[in-house]
């Protein structure tokens, strides 16, 4: 493979509102025949209850490349949450890959020799939501996954970047404990 990808590592936010719809993937990505690969082997046949790890689907039988598996951040322990998380969340995080494939992320050429897994977060609170909105849910999703990708194919934040914005960037939640509301 031409410009052999070893390992990069990217996550980017998706911003929504209820809350409970925003995502956060965290993605690893690399040749399969690699540390990528062997990490992606070892997850998929070492199950953990609670934290199964799925291949990202467009729909039963359809798996999307690269091939990209799934981790939950949140264990899951509820049909409903699994059944959202498993259909609407997965489903995005197969169009975002591809939509890195489309944007030219990943090239076409690479897509057979990459692994990509995925950390996924969804709220578990998303179940007590009076309605939930799975198409914004999904385009969530899928554009914080494309994106996501993008930012460790690019290695975004440079270093230059972070030491440049250092002190200026304060944790929310951190900033949530300063003002005494955690």
């Amino acid at each position: 493979m031409h410009n052999r990808i070893v390992m990069r590592i990217g996550e980017a936010l998706g911003d929504a509102e209820p809350v409970e719809l925003c995502a956060e993937p965290e993605v690893v990505i690399g040749a399969l025949d690699g540390p990528v690969g062997h990490a992606f082997a070892t997850l998929l046949g070492d199950q953990t209850k609670g934290h199964s790890r799925v291949l990202a689907i467009l729909n039963p039988d359809v798996q999307v490349r690269p091939a990209t598996l799934m981790v939950s951040k949140v264990t899951v322990k509820d049909e409903a949450y699994t059944n959202i998380l498993m259909g609407t969340v997965q489903a995005a995080i197969a169009n975002g890959v591809l939509d890195a494939v489309r944007y030219g992320d990943i090239a076409r050429e690479h897509v057979y020799g990459l692994g990509i897994i995925v950390s996924v977060w969804l709220d578990p609170n998303i179940l007590k939501l009076e309605r939930i909105d799975h198409k914004m849910l999904f385009d969530v999703h899928r554009a914080a996954m494309s994106r996501a990708i993008h930012k460790a194919l690019q290695n975004e934040p440079t270093i230059e970047w972070l030491l440049e914005n250092q002190d200026a960037i304060v944790h929310e939640n951190y900033q949530l404990g300063l003002d005494g509301e955690l």
